[in-house]
């Protein structure tokens, strides 16, 4: 089956701002944004892809053709893939919003989360990773099992694609870290799902472009030999719901 790179947008000026972004209009990548997806691309430069999407919001667009710069290809915008709508919280400083007892409920038990006038999380969940394998199997028919195919989206959205490809409830989804610009990869099969990289933001993914590397997934006494991804081990610590 085919490899999905997730990508997360470069730090936005919501980020810098101290507000949380959500569906707002006119967010953007500030200058520290646009030279992490610039390295974003460098690390992808020898990588083929065989299709892109993007979250329609401006800072993955803006992301998406900062990765696609020296590409043959150009990302399609993918509502499913879009940020959470947090409703009334949306465009809300963050220090306002961890005083009130929702975020506690966020933090410590997502899929009870709903957003006022908003999504819940598990709503996130269930269309992120429903897109993802939907695109994924795609991408299988129109380009083969070799192919390696790029989506741009948002921290909470690929903290839930994540989640799920781990095997993970979605209530220990804030174990897992997505920093802006970094680089996840999944590989979805018939045998299982691979998560081959999380959270990565150093080093070249060349390695993905080889199709010898494309081995099934099995079980293997003792470990195996590895995967042939290079992927830095993520650590798993406890963070804030939205560093986006």
């Amino acid at each position: 089956m085919p490899t999905l790179i997730l990508a997360r947008h470069g730090r936005s000026t919501s980020n810098t701002a101290g507000t949380l972004a959500g569906r707002t209009p006119g967010i953007a990548l500030d200058q520290t944004g646009i030279a992490q997806a610039e390295a974003a691309a460098t690390r992808l430069s020898e990588v083929s892809l065989a299709a892109a999407y993007t979250s329609p919001l401006e800072r993955c667009r803006q992301t998406a053709r900062i990765l696609l710069r020296d590409k043959d290809i150009r990302a399609s915008a993918q509502r499913g893939i879009i940020e959470v709508d947090y409703g009334e919280w949306s465009g809300r400083r963050l220090a306002e919003l961890a005083r009130k007892p929702l975020w506690r409920t966020v933090q410590q038990q997502p899929s009870a989360a709903r957003f006022p006038d908003g999504e819940s999380l598990s709503e996130v969940s269930a269309r992120a990773v429903t897109t993802v394998r939907r695109l994924d199997a795609q991408v299988a028919r129109e380009h083969g099992g070799d192919a390696v195919w790029l989506a741009v989206s948002h921290g909470d959205v690929i903290k839930a694609v994540l989640a799920d490809a781990l095997g993970m409830h979605l209530d220990q989804f804030q174990r897992i870290l997505v920093d802006p610009a970094s680089l996840s990869v999944i590989r979805y099969a018939e045998e299982g799902v691979a998560v081959l990289t999380m959270n990565s933001t150093s080093g070249s993914l060349a390695h993905l472009r080889s199709k010898s590397r494309r081995r099934r997934r099995e079980a293997v006494v003792g470990g195996g030999t590895g995967s042939g991804a290079g992927a830095r081990s993520p650590r798993s610590r406890r963070v804030e719901p939205w560093q986006r």
